[in-house]
Formats: C-alpha cells, structure tokens, sequence
C-alpha cells in the first residue's frame, strides 16, 4: 500500500520529516518497506531560476541565434547564446545556470555548463518546455507572467513540491488502515493530536428523488448509499488530482474514475459511478446472480456467475459485481453526461468469496474483503460530489438514498488495567493505557479502579477481544519502550532431551560461523514447485495463485531466495533455513521439520589472493559432513541420489531412512524458480536426527599414549564401485584397530583399462594399549587386499 506525506497532511497536521515519520509508521505496526521522492514532473524544476532577458541582440557570427543579457537577480548580469525566436529584451524567461541539471521531456538528464557557442561566451541556457519536461513543444523558449519575480524559484512559479510516497507493508488484519485516513488516525494517536474533520459543509442535497434502490440481499449489503449527479463534463483531471493518485502509483483515467479512486485512497471508502442514462427502469437492484447469468466485466471477459455472487443490477440486468467489478456496459464514458454514485458497505466474507471465485483481484475488493468502515458511506458520498462538482461541473441532483435498515453495532467487552500491564510486561500507568485507547477512537464506559468496557468502532475489525486492546496499546505506547529487565525468573529446564532448541542453535552457530545467513520463508507456495501434487495440501482461499498450496520440502523457497539476490546482483550465498514440509498421505496431514541449506555462487569473496572458484558439489557435502560429524552420527550409508530435487547428489541413509540429500540443483527446477545456476542444496530430515542423536552417549575415552600408523593402497576399481563401499569393507574387515580411512586420489585415463579407475586409500591403524608391529600392521592390510580382491574385484596396482 503507498501512501503519499503531503496527503497525509489533508488529515493531520506533520512537524516530523519524512524519514523521521518513517520510523515512527513503522514502531506503531504500519512497517515502511520503502520511502522514494516522487515529483510530477522528472527533476522538479530544480536549480531553475525566473530570468528578465535585459539585453537581446543578433549573434555577430550566427544568424539564427542571439545574444543576451539576463538578470537572474544577482549582481552580475549573465550572458546566454539563444537560438530560440522568440526571445527578446523584457520577457521573464526560464534560465538554466552553469551547474543545473535539465530533464528533458524526451531523452537523458543533461548538465550545463560554460561553452563558447560561435566565439561568444554563454552562461546558461534560457529553457524551452521539452528542454526540462514541462511538456512536449519545442517551438520557443517559455514565456513567463510579466509579474514573475526575478530570481525566484520556477518550482515556486508553479506551485510544485515534492512528495515522498511510503510503501506500507499492510498485514491482513489492519483494514482500518488501508487510506490515508487510516493512517492519520494512527498517526493522531501517537502524536495524541485529533485529525481534521472531514469538511462536507458546503454540500447541499435536494428534495428530489432520484434512483430507486431496492435491497433485496441486506445480509450481504447491510448498508447501500446513493446519489444522482447530472450536468458532468467527462474529460481530463486537473493537476492536483492527477498529480495525488501519481504519486501513490494510480493512473489517471478520467475526472469521474480519479475522484472514485482519490476517494477510495483518501477515507478508505470504495465508490462507484454508474452512467444513469443506461440504468433500465432508473431502479438499483442489490440482489444475488441468477446461476450461470453471464456478465461481461470492465476488462472485456465474459464471465459466468453463481447464485452466491451479490450484483448491482438494474431492472433488466446485472450491472457490477458487487464490490467487486464493475461492468463494460454500465461505467463511465466520455459521452456520460449524469451519474449515479454507489457507495456501500458489503459482507467482507461475501466479497471475499466472489473475489476468489472468478479470480479477481481489485482496489476495491482488497478493501471490502477484509471490511470497510460502515459509518462512512454517506460522508464519502459527500466529499466525492463535491469533489465532481469542482473537476466536472456537475450538480448534485437528487437526495441521498441511504438503505441501512440495522446498524452495525461497535463490538464491546471488558479490559482490566492488570491484565494490560500483565501481557505488555511492564507497569504503564492506568492514565496511559485509558489515553491510547481513546486516541486510537475507542470508546470507554463503565470506567472503575480496575478497568472499564470498551465500544470499538466497526472499522476496527481486528480488535474484538481484550487481548487486541492489549496489542493496539503495545504499538501505540511503543515495543521500543519496554525495557529489559536485568533479572529474568526462570525454572528448571524440563524439556526432552536432545532439546531440538539447544541442537538447531549449535548447528546454526556452526553454519553462521562460517559465513552462512538463516533465512525464513512462507510455507505458502505455488503448485508449479510441488515435488507429489497427489500428496499436496491445497488452500481452500488462496490469497493469490502463487500462493495457493504449502510447501512439500524446502528446496523452492531457497531458489526463491537466490533468485531475488541475483536479480539485486547479489548471488553469492550462503544460506540455511529451518522450517517444516507438508504432506496429505493416508488421509492425514503430516507436517515434517527440515533444515535446509544452499550453496551458489562464488566459494569466497573477491580478493587479491583468493582462488576466483565457484562453489561446487564438494562444497556442499563438505558442510553436510561437518554438520553430521558436530552431532556425532554414526553408521551413515551412502548411495547415490535417486530423487527429482537434483542432477546428481548423494544420499546418506540411516537405517532404510534418508536423513539427508544433497546435490546440484537440476536445471529443470532451476528453470521453475528462474534462477541462473549452479546451486547445489542439500535437505535434513531434522525429526529423524533428532531421534538419531537422542540415542547418542557422552563418553570419555583417554587419548592413547600410543602412536598411529598409516598405510596406503592404490586399487585398480570398476567405475561403479564407490568410495562408501570400500570404506564399510574395510570397518568390517578390522573393527578394533581401524580408526580411519580416506581417499586421497582418483585418477582415471587412457593408461587403465576402459570402465576402470583408480582409487588410493590412506589407513589409520592405532592400537590404544600398546605400539603396532610390522606383522601386525602386515596382516590387517593383507586382510583388506583379500577382502577388496574378494568383494569388489579390486587389483592391487
């Protein structure tokens, strides 16, 4: 949601900069995602000063240009070469001084600077309209008021300022908060400031009927306000309005549309203007859709609706989806000479439905799904039509209808000052919370020693209970203002043992430490990304088709990540997450704890003396390894990746069990998340190493005082054999004296024979009571030859 700082100003007087009101939207729950400088015209006119051409005569070595003498107001006139003809002595002028950057209508910024121009000296240049993006003519330079004042700003001259725009990120349950209103409100009660009334004074309605409105659905349209204006003039919108809706990213469409819009954006209250020349029978209908009744909506599509759809209709035909969409055939167009404006209050759960239903998603609907403010509708009505009758000309022509045949009550129950200060966990005066709660527009009744009853206004849809009371007095008074205490009450730890807290902060310790950043991702996703779609958990009501199922592993929501690093350059990472999966089998739902970790781009950063190497699936398992060796799991078997996740990786098995697998990122889910590769990635099963490590002992064993032996072989292998296969021969072969064994080389080459390799072993051979001999060392690798010879085929080369 964007909102604009000067149009907060409609609401609430500011003292505060825009960065500084920034922090403070943020502290009070309405988090500022980003804050940019908007200007209406590219550049705001700056560094532009108002110039008198003093002087203005023929080029001596150009025909077509001219030299001036302009005064800027300062103490020494400039001298400006210009080719325009128009110029002349006397006219105010547009100048451009040596420094000023332009902005030209159509093409890139340029800066000025002193020249020669045919032999005469120019200091400055005296501006055209498409020469600083004031508009498209390239006939002349501008001509000024002849009142303009010498040396003031041409920002000043024409009235324009900028504006800084906020993007709000707007969580489901704030509705109160979705318009400028709404957030001025919030602003009022950290400021403990009263926003200004909404000035409808100068409407004046008349005692003449105008559309008829019948309700036939009053659950799902409790309240429906109308009103009749005629006489409109549809056409362009004036400056300001273009200008306020540009800011917050809206397009101007027309001045009917823009004042629907600015109004919607403005108190929060969606509107919509009907041609009333094409309503049939001047009558208004709120009724459900007949099934199957086709409608073809503003964007073109024929669309077939369900009997649980609430429309606008006339007394033929549905004429909108219910706050929703409008239609193609009923809306405003340049020859709509009077309107008929709608501004209601819809069951959200109705809206909402609708809205999922034909899978639309609009200003309006985002509004009226999570619930507008019911009291406001006529005030609205009011400050539109006056705003249509300053942009269009027209004039309201009837009276207001207002159908609001039982009043939507505020929702009221008790607060205690203890239980406040209990949650909150600090003791703010009973003055305080009593203060904020009133601020933010609450009501207080009952009031005693201990507490009193609250009436929350309807707009407030969140705050229905006493524990959202405590929340809105939390963010008001400030979470920055609670302090620590320097003494916390604990008591004795009785959770299970491995306590799965205590393991995953010692692996992310691990990872951070070495250069790892955690990430936390949605467990919503799109079923583009589903690894078993028959085994997927879908929603009901998803917010968006890109959210629409849960997540069945973690791999998709790392290459999310990567992918919006490397779209900000920044695609050298190492990430971890910790989070679950989701899965239906058997009828049931099965949630699973993974941990995640990814690996992409380059293995170190840039540096003189660093190896310029990307990260490779070595990399990968070597974290993998170091992770299983810190929590000391034993009896790992390998095989071979067999899963869709990767184009190659290993798994390594506990048991029949996959405890973890890893690999390079398969370029078919590299592709579906759009991220450049390679990635490698690897997924722990976190409940089955919780239930691994739980088996785990401490034990202590002395450091033998004896020393180790090593001894190598090198083998001539098929190439199917593994390292894994070697390795578990070999621990079978010597159990007691065997402490260790590693591969040091691999070659394979035109010298061995085809579908052959050769591996080179290294052995650990200690014994803990006395020292190794010769024969005994002898024996064991005698023993291994036989059994690698025996099992696997292997030659000793």
């Amino acid at each position: 949601m964007r909102i604009s700082y000067n149009w907060l100003k409609n609401f609430i007087d500011i003292d505060k900069t825009p960065e500084e009101l920034s922090l403070i939207l943020t502290d009070i729950g309405l988090e500022v995602e980003s804050l940019e400088v908007e200007q209406s015209i590219p550049g705001g006119l700056a560094g532009l000063v108002v110039g008198e051409v003093i002087t203005c005569e023929q080029h001596p070595n150009a025909d077509k240009l001219k030299v001036t003498t302009v005064n800027v107001g300062q103490p020494e006139l400039l001298h400006i070469v210009c080719g325009a003809p128009n110029v002349r002595q006397g006219l105010k002028v547009i100048v451009a001084q040596v420094g000023t950057t332009c902005h030209p209508t159509t093409g890139e910024p340029f800066k000025i600077t002193k020249s020669k121009i045919r032999g005469e000296v120019s200091e400055g240049m005296l501006c055209g309209e498409d020469e600083i993006g004031l508009g498209t003519s390239h006939a002349g330079i501008v001509e000024l008021d002849p009142q303009a004042e010498i040396g003031s700003l041409v920002k000043s001259y024409y009235n324009m300022e900028d504006d800084y725009c906020y993007e709000i990120g707007l969580t489901p349950n704030r509705a109160d908060a979705a318009s400028h209103l709404g957030v001025a409100r919030d602003l009022a009660a950290y400021f403990r400031k009263q926003t200004h009334p909404i000035d409808v004074s100068a409407f004046k309605e008349t005692s003449t009927a105008g559309t008829a409105v019948v309700v036939e659905s009053p659950a799902d349209a409790p309240r429906y306000s109308g009103i009749n204006i005629k006489n409109i003039k549809v056409g362009e919108s004036p400056d300001w309005l273009r200008n306020r809706l540009a800011a917050i990213g809206v397009r101007s469409i027309n001045n009917i549309v823009d004042v629907t819009n600015y109004i919607l954006h403005d108190l929060g209250q969606p509107l919509h203007a009907f041609d009333a020349d094409k309503i049939a029978g001047n009558k208004v209908v709120v009724r459900k859709a007949k099934a199957g009744e086709p409608f073809i909506t503003l964007d073109g599509v024929e669309r077939t609706l369900s009997d649980e759809d609430l429309v606008i209709a006339d007394a033929e035909k549905p004429m909108c989806i219910a706050g929703v969409f409008g239609g193609a055939n009923s809306g405003v167009t340049a020859e709509t000479t009077s309107i008929f404006l709608e501004s209601a209050y819809f069951n959200p759960v109705s809206v909402r439905k609708t809205a999922k239903r034909h899978s639309l998603k609009t200003d309006s609907s985002f509004r009226f799904e999570r619930g507008t403010n019911p009291d406001i509708t006529v005030e609205a009505l009011k400050k539109a039509a006056l705003l249509i009758a300053e942009v269009s000309g027209g004039e309201v022509s009837s009276s207001i209808v207002d159908n609001y045949p039982e009043a939507i009550q505020p929702f009221e129950f008790p607060v205690s000052y203890a239980y406040v200060q209990r949650v909150i966990g600090k003791d703010i005066p009973a003055e305080t919370i009593k203060d904020i709660i009133l601020a933010l527009g609450i009501e207080v009744k009952n009031e005693t020693a201990a507490g009193f009853d609250v009436l929350v206004p309807p707009y407030k849809v969140d705050v229905t209970r006493e524990i959202d009371v405590v929340e809105e007095v939390l963010r008001i008074y400030g979470y920055n203002n609670i302090e620590l205490k320097t003494q916390i009450k604990a008591s004795l730890n009785t959770s299970e043992k491995p306590d799965r807290e205590v393991i995953l902060n010692q692996v992310a310790d691990m990872l951070i430490g070495n250069g790892y950043r955690e990430i936390l991702s949605n467990s919503l996703t799109k079923d583009d990304y589903l690894e078993n779609p028959d085994t997927a958990v879908k929603i009901l009501n998803p917010l968006s088709s890109d959210l629409d199922v849960m997540r069945q592993n973690l791999l998709f929501s790392a290459l999310v990540a990567v992918g919006y690093n490397q779209k900000r350059k920044n695609g050298d990472l190492r990430l971890f997450e910790y989070g679950r999966s989701y899965n239906l089998e058997n009828e049931q739902y099965v949630e699973r704890q993974l941990f995640g970790i990814t690996l992409a781009g380059k293995k170190d950063r840039e540096q003189w003396n660093n190896q310029d190497r990307s990260v490779n699936f070595y990399d990968i398992k070597a974290v993998v390894d170091a992770l299983i060796a810190r929590l000391k799991v034993e009896g790992i078997r390998v095989e071979e990746y067999a899963g869709t996740y990767f184009d190659y990786g290993l798994s390594y098995k506990k048991g029949e069990k996959v405890l973890v697998s890893f690999g390079a990122v398969s370029k078919k889910n590299l592709a579906k998340a759009d991220v450049d590769g390679p990635v490698f990635f690897a997924q722990l099963d976190w409940d089955l190493l919780i239930k691994v490590i739980k088996k785990n002992k401490i034990t202590y064993k002395e450091v033998s005082k004896f020393p180790a032996v090593r001894r190598d072989l090198a083998l001539l292998l098929d190439d199917a054999i593994t390292f894994d296969q070697l390795r578990l021969i070999a621990t079978r072969t010597e159990k007691k004296l065997l402490k260790d064994v590693q591969i040091f080389d691999v070659y394979k080459g035109d010298k061995l024979p085809e579908g052959k390799k050769s591996y080179a072993l290294s052995f650990i051979l200690q014994d803990e009571e006395k020292t190794l001999t010769d024969k005994q060392i002898d024996s064991i690798i005698q023993k291994l030859i036989i059994n690698f010879e025996k099992e696997v085929g292997a030659n000793v080369r």
